[in-house]
């Protein structure tokens, strides 16, 4: 149901981050194929030791103050190409810093953009002030080649929703990366139903294979099924084919503990989010014994094709990176719910490229079908609506803050309620837009767009962190209780 009345308005803060080119990562460069490398680290052994001092002495002068352990990192990417560097343990150890530099280049991850934020409360809140908040906000930072990263910033909202930004570190650090040697069941077989594996034959391998599959054990696994010969063989081709693109995309990485919040950055790692990490959007999740894991849907891109993903962490140190299944995880815009609904998970979604739809699942990394719940209806989104925020659970329901695309493809943002205990029910929405485009946001990369992928309450206020035109974020927050009472009163 759509409720018409006065407009209400969000007010813009002050605050806006710009992008800056300053923010650089030291990563491991590949100039070619084997046969370049081999020749690339053939000329620099041919050096003689003082030409190798001296230019080592050249590349630490320039760029040793840009990066926090920069040693470490050309000692990283020296033992990256080792493998192809004859008696590698006979060279000096300038030699080895000096290789590394020239498999390493520079990459400013925020050139292009600094947009699309989320917010969540920090999990560290120590020595806050009461009716003070510590949070965490994330961005998509994109940069050369419009390769999308994701960065991260703190803060702390008073006690008047007032924002104080904590330090920002000069530099950017990477993390180490796991990738794992197994595959979840549950992910397998979805995969390969989307691949028109047979329900019998998914019903066969759910009874056979352990929760948890190793590739070697993956062929015996399927001769053991009861199917023809020829098909055992295509089924354990297929197994084979599918686990080795899991262990190619899920992964761990860890970072220094010792670094800044602002210093971490997720640069995109696996096949397929060779072009970015996009739109992430975080939730404080607690469980029913009370524990809080930090989940992020995002959007992983190779160039060509989108694959929804699902990232978490307890301490923004350690993070795990998962590729969901199912036939319900083929669009954009998730959005987790931040607690179960009916002891399920529960996702906000747009399948269709246009509607707003709700899907439940007890597989947090598998999801098969969902509903529609709203169609765009107002003129402002006639062209499609999507989630912005994860839902907030308020007493009088849950509220989310979603976007609407109307004419000339000018994105807003507008925030709708769903009933607390049956969120496939749409109380209301907004028939305006709480917040439009004006003419200093409208200008960027992507025109006439304000965006925002998280928001949380604080002191009777939604606060909203939002983006302008694929270039630049700001604030905007709207006080709680004038919104709640023109979704909930009736007509």
């Amino acid at each position: 149901m759509t409720l018409k009345q006065e407009a209400l308005m969000a007010r813009r803060r002050t605050e806006i981050r710009n992008p800056d080119c300053t923010r650089i990562i030291a990563k491991f460069f590949l100039p070619g194929d084997e046969h370049r490398v081999r020749g690339i680290i053939q000329r620099v052994l041919a050096l003689s030791e003082d030409e190798v001092q001296a230019m080592l002495d050249q590349v630490m002068k320039e760029f040793s103050h840009r990066h926090r352990r920069f040693r470490h990192i050309l000692e990283k990417h020296f033992h990256a190409v080792t493998s192809l560097v004859p008696v590698p343990d006979t060279l000096s150890e300038a030699r080895k810093l000096l290789l590394g530099a020239y498999f390493t280049n520079e990459y400013s991850v925020q050139c292009a953009g600094l947009f699309n934020p989320s917010i969540v409360p920090h999990p560290d809140q120590s020595g806050m002030k009461a009716d003070s908040l510590r949070f965490i906000m994330s961005f998509r930072s994109i940069g050369e080649g419009h390769i999308s990263s994701l960065e991260f910033r703190s803060g702390i909202l008073d006690e008047d929703s007032e924002i104080i930004h904590e330090s920002i570190s000069p530099f950017l650090e990477m993390p180490d990366v796991v990738f794992p040697q197994d595959v979840d069941r549950s992910l397998l077989i979805a995969r390969l139903s989307e691949e028109g594996l047979s329900q019998s034959v998914q019903e066969q391998l759910q009874k056979k294979l352990p929760k948890r599959c190793r590739k070697d054990e993956l062929v015996q696994l399927a001769k053991s099924l009861s199917l023809p010969e020829e098909e055992k063989n295509g089924l354990s081709e297929k197994l084979v084919k599918v686990a080795d693109w899991f262990l190619q995309n899920n992964y761990e990485i860890r970072f220094d503990p010792e670094t800044q919040l602002s210093e971490r950055v997720i640069y995109p790692i696996s096949p397929n989010e060779c072009k970015g990490l996009e739109d992430a959007r975080f939730v404080y999740f607690q469980e029913d014994d009370d524990s809080v894991t930090y989940y992020a849907t995002y959007t992983g891109y190779n160039g060509y094709t989108i694959q929804p993903k699902l990232l978490e962490t307890k301490d923004f140190v350690t993070f795990k990176v998962t590729t969901m299944a199912g036939p319900a995880v083929t669009n954009k815009t998730m959005a987790l719910f931040p607690r179960r609904i009916g002891g399920k998970y529960a996702m906000l979604s747009r399948q269709d490229g246009e509607s707003m739809h709700i899907m439940f699942s007890d597989n947090l990394y598998v999801w098969q079908e969902s509903e529609v719940i709203r169609t765009p209806s107002s003129p402002w989104e006639l062209i499609q609506i999507g989630t912005g925020s994860p839902p907030i659970e308020t007493e009088e329901g849950w509220l989310v803050v979603n976007h609407g695309v109307g004419p000339m493809r000018k994105y807003c943002i507008g925030v709708e309620l769903l009933d607390l205990e049956d969120p496939r029910r749409v109380i209301r929405h907004l028939e305006e837009p709480i917040l439009s485009p004006n003419e200093k946001e409208r200008e960027g990369y992507v025109p006439n767009v304000v965006y925002t992928c998280g928001a949380l309450i604080h002191g009777g206020e939604l606060i909203i962190p939002y983006a302008m035109s694929d270039w630049a974020s700001g604030i905007a927050s709207i006080p709680v209780k004038p919104l709640l009472d023109q979704l909930v009163e009736p007509r």
